[in-house]
């Protein structure tokens, strides 16, 4: 059995997505999905999804900015599917211009750290003790705008909020190192969704959704056991 525990998958978004792409791909190989997003009725459509297809998975809504708000999540997963996961992948986040730092406010820097940072590390504290029995995988979403030589002109608070996510892969990937827990991240340009066509149109160099699920699908694979610490750029 490719993956003996469930996968858990935040931001599973609408319609055209990344995260359908990710549920899809992961229901192909077998996994159980367990899918979380802040809008129930999309984390319940993509679940639909994935069972129309032949796959497991089951919705939950959370708000994964809101410290009580996961702990009730990883409450409820807990009851549903037990104190095990193979993987967690946090794919939960946006993207906004906060425009020239000089001209920048606080309320752009708050909500690209609550919606990419903050998630990131409640999630990461919540479901961590649910990957060791598992020696799963931690999977997270950084950016290639916070790669080496990349630069991020009037979207200075999104660049600081995934490098914040880096850090924080890079400190699981050391401190769980001997529980077995391996943590990665991927580093995508624009990925190639719905909602990215029709902001940024045909021109970017986009990644593929169905690109990106693959390497998800590998990093939460036994193939990938040895990677940890990472930075995947695509």
């Amino acid at each position: 059995m490719p993956f003996p525990h469930p996968i858990l998958i935040t931001g599973i978004g609408r319609d055209g997505q990344a995260g359908q792409a990710l549920a899809r791909e992961l229901a192909a190989r077998g996994a159980r999905l367990l899918v979380v997003d802040r809008d129930e009725a999309q984390a319940r459509a993509r679940a639909d999804e994935v069972r129309a297809l032949g796959g497991a998975a089951e919705a939950y809504a959370a708000d994964l900015s809101d410290p009580a708000g996961v702990d009730a999540l990883a409450a409820s997963v807990r009851r549903d599917a037990g104190e095990a996961l193979s993987a967690v992948v946090h794919a939960a986040g946006g993207f906004g211009m906060s425009g020239p730092v000089a001209e920048s406010d606080l309320a752009s820097w708050d909500r690209m750290l609550a919606i990419n940072l903050t998630t990131a590390y409640l999630t990461t504290r919540a479901f961590l003790p649910l990957l060791r029995p598992a020696r799963g995988a931690m999977i997270y979403f950084a950016s290639a705008a916070v790669l080496p030589g990349a630069s991020g002109p009037r979207m200075s608070a999104y660049a600081a909020a995934k490098a914040g996510v880096l850090a924080l892969m890079h400190a699981v990937a050391e401190e769980e190192r001997a529980a077995g827990v391996r943590a990665n991240a991927l580093a995508p340009t624009a990925i190639r969704t719905a909602a990215n066509l029709a902001d940024m149109g045909e021109n970017p160099r986009y990644v593929t959704r169905e690109d990106l699920a693959r390497v998800v699908a590998w990093l939460c694979g036994e193939e990938s056991r040895a990677v940890t610490g990472q930075v995947i750029g695509l």
